[in-house]
C-alpha cells in the first residue's frame, strides 16, 4: 500500500475542473496576495455542502471569494452564506465574483470584522456548516464558536490543518494547530477526518 503524496494532490487538483469565474477569483486572490483554497479543497467543500443539504453556512475568511463560490455551488438554492473577513476590500471583490457566478446578492451576507468579534453575534444552532480559513492561532477559539453555531449533524471544516502542523517557523500557529487537531480528534461530540486535499481539510460532524 502506497502513501498519499504530492503527485496525488496534483491529480486531485487536476480532477477538479474550474470554470472562468473561479479562475478569475483565483487571479483576484493572487493580486490581493491572499491564498485561496486549492481546486481539490474547493471541490470537497462543494461536495460536503451538497451532502449536508446546507441552507445556512458560515465562513471565516472571505478572501476574494473562491471558497465562497464553492460553498454556494454546493448549498441549496435558497441557502445563505454568511462570510466574515477583516478586510472589507476583499469582501467587495468577493461580492463581485459571487454576482459573476450568478448568485443573487441575497445569497451572501458579508460581515466585515475580526472573526472572534463577529461570531458571538451569530445565532446558536442555526448553521449546517462552518468553514474556517482564518488565523491559525485562533483555530481553537473558532472551534468553540463553531460548536455553538452548528445544528446537530452539522459540520465544521478547517483549512490548512496539515501545513499549519508543519509550520515550524510559526510556533504559536503550530501549537494552536496541534491543539486543534487533538481536540477535534478526542472530542466526544465530534466524528472527524483529516482529508488530504490542498493544505489539509480537517472536518468534523457534530453528533
Amino acid at each position: 500500500m502506497t502513501g498519499y503524496g504530492q503527485s496525488d494532490a496534483r491529480l486531485a487538483d487536476a480532477y477538479a475542473v474550474e470554470d472562468e469565474v473561479l479562475l478569475h477569483a483565483r487571479r483576484q486572490s493572487e493580486l490581493a496576495t491572499v491564498r485561496p483554497v486549492s481546486p481539490a479543497s474547493g471541490a470537497a467543500l462543494s461536495l460536503l455542502a451538497a451532502a449536508l443539504g446546507a441552507r445556512s453556512v458560515a465562513e471565516i475568511g472571505t478572501g476574494a471569494g473562491v471558497s465562497g463560490i464553492c460553498l454556494l455551488r454546493g448549498m441549496r438554492p435558497d441557502g445563505v452564506l454568511t462570510t466574515v473577513d477583516i478586510q472589507p476590500g476583499l469582501q467587495r471583490q468577493a461580492r463581485e465574483v459571487f454576482a459573476d457566478a450568478g448568485f443573487a446578492s441575497s445569497r451572501a451576507r458579508c460581515i466585515p470584522g475580526a472573526a472572534l468579534d463577529v461570531l458571538p453575534r451569530l445565532a446558536d444552532g442555526q448553521y449546517d456548516l462552518v468553514f474556517c480559513d482564518g488565523d491559525p492561532a485562533e483555530s481553537p477559539d473558532y472551534l468553540a464558536e463553531s460548536l455553538r453555531l452548528l445544528r446537530p449533524g452539522g459540520m465544521v471544516c478547517f483549512e490548512g490543518a496539515v501545513s499549519a502542523l508543519d509550520a515550524a517557523a510559526f510556533e504559536a500557529q503550530s501549537h494552536a494547530a496541534r491543539e486543534l487537531v487533538r481536540t477535534v480528534r478526542e472530542h466526544p461530540a465530534l466524528l472527524s477526518a483529516l482529508l488530504p486535499v490542498g493544505d489539509g481539510l480537517l472536518c468534523a460532524v457534530r453528533r
